[in-house]
């Protein structure tokens, strides 16, 4: 018998070349107990001179409406999913959640504008969830065009028809200011998260309100809610936007410090931003809580096992993710903003200042 090139060898031609209905040829690879031995091997025979591999898993999955899988998708390198504290924390509990259900999990960049439409349009998901917003106006863009249902981990977009789940960052940032004011502190020090793109260094109230980033300008709102409230001038307060990452809140800690009279408390905006900062005033021959007590924003697993165990504000990560899979694996679709509440983890980085 002539082999057919295989792209172009179908079921039907299977069955015709077998003798047998397309029915039959159907079930010897899907329901292969349905079909006597001897057809089954002689069905099975044919297919292999013909070069049929079987039938398509995509196009099955797809005649059935549902995969079975979420799409997790972000504007920034397939890295990120692993490199990134709160992004591999959410992962891990999105992955728990999907592994209960017996659904799969599917990692779509959307870094690429080049790429965007092929990798969303092309993932097979039947939902997404997008873990940033701010920036990624295109990814919500193309997310729509799906017509799958997809949720967004960011609050701060400015597109209030985007269903979202967050958390009030403003609300818990005032609360772990105002942790470290009953404890007797006066002079503090903020160390930001992404204020606006490339920008690293110390900013001024102007630029931390027009803040790109909505996480970073709300929590600095809400530290400077509680220490206004506290009678404290926030004009002296210093505030230092970092790249998030290790060399610029070292940078930002070393001027910060480089002042005759330095912050006893560091409020830092992301857990992994406060261990960075930990560990510069180690280096500079400080002691954490006993010279500056230094709080975290997240509460990253991380945070429970560092040196010292740090204080942080812990986001319901699993909460987040449950809602999440629901509205992207089970069309649970969120109306508008979801807000959720953070909480006070009091460990071993705060402590009343030195008299």
């Amino acid at each position: 018998m002539a082999r057919q090139a295989q792209a172009s060898i179908k079921l039907k031609d299977v069955a015709k070349a077998a003798g047998v209905s397309q029915g039959t040829a159907s079930n010897v690879f899907s329901k292969p107990d349905l079909v006597r031995e001897e057809v089954r091997d002689h069905v099975l025979t044919v297919a292999r001179e013909l070069g049929y591999a079987g039938p398509s898993v995509t196009g099955r999955l797809l005649r059935q409406g549902r995969v079975n899988a979420v799409g997790v998708a972000a504007i920034e390198p397939l890295s990120y999913f692993f490199e990134d504290l709160w992004a591999r924390q959410l992962m891990a509990e999105i992955s728990d959640i999907c592994d209960a259900r017996g659904a799969g999990v599917a990692l779509v960049s959307a870094r690429s504008d080049e790429r965007l439409d092929w990798n969303i349009q092309s993932a097979l998901v039947d939902g997404f969830i997008l873990l940033c917003v701010e920036g990624g106006e295109r990814l919500v863009e193309i997310t729509r065009q799906r017509q799958l249902p997809y949720v967004a981990l960011a609050i701060g977009a400015e597109d209030q028809s985007i269903p979202a789940i967050g958390v009030d960052n403003r609300a818990g940032a005032r609360v772990a200011a105002e942790h470290l004011l009953a404890l007797g502190h006066r002079r503090f020090g903020i160390v930001s998260t992404m204020l606006k793109d490339s920008h690293a260094g110390r900013a001024n109230q102007a630029l931390v309100r027009q803040a790109r980033y909505s996480t970073s300008r709300d929590r600095a709102l809400g530290y400077w809610d509680a220490l206004e409230a506290a009678g404290i001038d926030i004009d002296g307060v210093p505030v230092f936007g970092t790249l998030e990452d290790e060399a610029s809140t070292h940078k930002a800690m070393a001027e910060m410090f480089a002042v005759k009279v330095v912050p006893t408390a560091i409020l830092a905006m992301s857990d992994k931003i406060a261990m960075w900062a930990v560990d510069w005033l180690f280096r500079s021959g400080r002691t954490v809580p006993g010279d500056v007590s230094v709080v975290g924003f997240d509460g990253v697993p991380e945070g429970a096992v560092a040196t010292p165990k740090l204080t942080t504000m812990a986001q319901p990560m699993t909460e987040i993710a449950r809602l999440a899979v629901e509205a992207a694996l089970e069309g649970r679709q969120v109306e508008g903003r979801r807000v959720l509440s953070t909480e006070l983890v009091v460990r071993e980085s705060t402590a009343p200042p030195k008299a």
